[in-house]
């Protein structure tokens, strides 16, 4: 399932989904634009498994949850704990990350 989230409520999403995939992105972000058809493409690979897409600026607390300090950043979460993140524009980086918690 992919999704852009549209509140700062991803700490409830995390909490109540097995497994999530986050990308954190801004509209301003060219990498984050660049990653969004790959992004989406692992999603409809794993289509039981919530992906979502955080406006990194708006949210601030769902931010804090992976602690980004730089965009596009990828974070999966498993048991409601961050498990990886990485920060990259590359789908195979993107695709190894999520087959950690797959």
């Amino acid at each position: 399932m992919f999704q852009e989230i549209a509140q700062d409520n991803l700490a409830e999403v995390v909490a109540s989904n097995e497994v999530v995939v986050v990308q954190y992105a801004a509209s301003w972000c060219g990498n984050c634009r660049i990653m969004k058809p790959k992004f989406k493409l692992l999603a409809s690979q794993n289509e039981n498994i919530p992906f979502l897409i955080v406006d990194a600026e708006k949210f601030p607390e769902s931010r804090k949850l992976a602690k980004v300090d730089n965009l596009p950043t990828f974070a999966t979460f498993k048991n409601g704990v961050l498990v990886n993140q990485t920060q990259t524009n590359k789908a195979e980086v993107l695709a190894e990350l999520v087959n950690e918690v797959v």
